[in-house]
């Protein structure tokens, strides 16, 4: 054994040394990487002290060779050496062996503290338990001291052949305990026993290793808070069982755990704890079944339930056993969107995809969850409205021209005469006619007028035009409750767009493009209902309407006229809305004749061809929403 303690002792001490030959190489290397960026670590000096102070000596080979060094306060060491053509690099190397120094870096700043060896946490040495199992009685036999949980765990489950598992939060835990030839059973009950925690076998072949609970709940349990003579009640808790199985329960903090267990073992309820409910709970119920109590107790916890023939399985809902997967299929309303509005809580750690072929939904997790999200999609899995809209456009445009004017002068070849009177006066006098007009105003004798020449001709016009102009549009639309309909009528034209490009400085060339683009002008309704209960029916209506007008050039774009509103009323079914207002007027005077003459007041109407123009332009629109389904 000594020999063995010998060996162990020269290899730790090979090990030492490897590690502080890599340490040193480590700040060497480090150096040497940084030596570029602090060239002062290649300086050579010259140095002899006696009894520096190493804070200062560092300090100052720093500042003479502008090095960033920080120096830990707590190093209280005297330094007694001569230096002579060595390196800076060198010299911290020496002091980091010499004085068992650490050298960290941050960026090019080096840190000098004294060396703290890691500390190496004892490696667990494996030994033999001491466990042995005879199959043929069944008995158990073990001598433990301070061995591992789990290694014993193990054990006894491959030498026994009956799966012995632990929680979780018992992983770490060392056990202590002699039995020499003892049941199987007994023998784990007297070491859950020496050890404080407890042991549950089940029908399986499963013994389930757990912490011991506060107290034994089977013994504690009671008909009331006066007991029944088979110990006394969790505190805070009273209950109580009416003949027919229904219970009455009031709680106030009073750990699940030992609710359950009190009610359970009172209704002599098989049940099966895949993991311990944890927490306090306070509430009262009254009257209820068994299923309708756990609801209440594991409302709002991490547990649930499940039952499968007369035992009742309850753990984490998690858990493989109590998970369960539920495809449901919607009626009325599309599966896409209907995932975003199940409010994040009651689909918590629920697993939903949507199958949009069969139009479902579907469900992996906890059955109560899936309980409660089924319920919510029945709810909003309704009949949803569809709303017909009858949309009337009336869009009436008046016109009134009024056009007056003399016109005179010499034609080409004689002129005819020609007069309308009806509907409007346009009158065309030839030189004849005009003569013998000029003859009878001679014959008068008060003035005596020339003759005109045969092709001079005399135009009189005085014309009144009105128009009325009705463009209707009768779309009909549909569309369901809370979503958007739109119609658009419109048209296009295009125009020319030409650029000039040079390319080249010393030799330029002109390169022309040309493009056609285009221009819109419609009309469009955008009309959103939504139905309430009683059928009154709210519409945000928006109404657009684009003219073209007279394009300034062949090849310019053509002006546009728009106008639009937006409105939000609200009607009853088949009732009809009418919506205008959207008025234009346009006047237009344009007049032609002689010089000065045409402006003088009565005198220019012989002087002057004149026209006015007056446009009126409205645009009316009657709705009428249909609800039907």
């Amino acid at each position: 054994m000594s020999l063995i303690r010998g060996f162990s002792l020269v290899f730790l001490l090979l090990a030492v040394n490897s590690n502080a030959q890599d340490r040193f190489a480590s700040i060497e290397a480090k150096l040497q990487s940084i030596s570029d960026e602090t060239p002062g670590l290649n300086e050579k000096i010259e140095l002899s002290v006696n009894g520096v102070a190493l804070q200062d000596f560092i300090r100052g080979i720093a500042t003479e060779n502008n090095i960033n060094v920080s120096v830990d306060p707590s190093l209280n060491i005297k330094i007694v050496n001569n230096f002579s053509n060595v390196t800076v690099a060198q010299v911290f190397v020496f002091l980091c062996k010499k004085y068992d120094l650490d050298l960290t870096f941050v960026g090019s700043i080096m840190s000098f503290t004294q060396y703290v060896p890691p500390i190496v946490a004892p490696k667990y040495m494996r030994k033999q338990l001491k466990i042995s199992y005879d199959s043929t009685s069944d008995q158990l036999s073990f001598d433990l001291s301070k061995d591992s949980l789990v290694e014993v765990a193990k054990e006894i489950t491959r030498i026994s052949g009956k799966n012995v598992v632990f929680s979780p939060d018992l992983g770490n835990k060392m056990v202590s305990g002699y039995i020499q030839n003892t049941p199987f059973n007994n023998a784990l009950e007297k070491l859950a026993f020496a050890n404080d925690f407890k042991v549950t076998p089940t029908e399986d072949n499963f013994y389930l290793i757990e912490k011991k609970d506060k107290e034994d709940i089977a013994k504690s349990s009671g008909k009331n808070n006066k007991g029944n003579g088979k110990g006394a009640l969790p505190a805070g808790l009273t209950y109580k069982i009416d003949p027919g199985g229904l219970i009455t329960v009031n709680a106030v903090s009073t750990p699940i755990n030992d609710i359950l267990g009190a009610v359970s073992n009172e209704l002599k309820v098989n049940y099966f704890l895949f993991s311990e409910p944890k927490g306090s709970t306070t509430f009262s119920i009254e009257k209820a079944t068994y299923e309708d109590f756990l609801k209440y107790l594991l409302n709002g916890t991490d547990f649930t339930f499940k039952k499968e023939g007369e035992i009742y399985l309850l753990g984490d809902r998690k858990i493989e056993g109590l998970r369960a997967t539920r495809v449901v299929q919607l009626k009325y309303r599309t599966v896409e969107k209907l995932v975003d509005f199940i409010p994040a809580d009651i689909k918590k750690d629920v697993e939903l995809k949507t199958f949009p072929d069969l139009n479902s939904l579907i469900l992996s997790g906890s059955e109560p969850r899936i309980n409660e999200i089924e319920a919510f999609i029945r709810q909003v899995d309704q009949v949803v409205p569809v709303i017909e809209i009858e949309v009337i456009i009336v869009d009436v445009t008046d016109t009134k021209t009024l056009t007056t004017g003399i016109e005179a002068g010499l034609g080409t070849a004689p002129a005819s005469t020609a007069i309308t009177v009806l509907p409007s006066v346009d009158m065309t006098l030839s030189s004849t006619s005009i003569n013998n007009v000029i003859d009878g105003v001679n014959g008068l004798g008060l003035v005596n007028l020339g003759k005109v020449t045969p092709n001079f001709y005399l135009s009189i016009k005085a014309m009144d035009q009105q128009g009325i102009l009705k463009i209707r549009s009768t779309p009909k639309l549909a569309t369901l409750n809370g979503h958007e309909a739109t119609m658009s009528i419109g048209s296009t034209e295009y125009y020319l767009e030409s650029s000039n490009n040079v390319i080249g400085s010393q030799n330029p060339q002109n390169i022309i493009t040309q493009q056609y683009k285009s221009v819109n002008a419609d009309l469009s309704v955008t009309i959103n209902p939504i139905v309430s209960g009683d059928e009154q029916i709210t519409m945000d209506v928006k109404v657009k309407q684009s003219t073209f007008t007279t394009r300034i050039s062949p090849t310019a774009p053509p002006g546009t006229i728009t106008r639009d509103f937006q409105s939000m009323v609200r009607v009853k079914n088949q009732e009809t809305v009418i919506l205008g207002g959207l008025e234009e007027n346009s006047v237009n005077e344009s007049a032609s004749g002689l010089p000065f003459l045409s402006r003088i007041p009565i005198i220019k109407w012989f002087f002057s061809s004149r026209t006015k123009a007056h446009e009126k332009d409205k645009l009316t629109i009657f709705i009428k929403p249909t609800v039907i389904y």
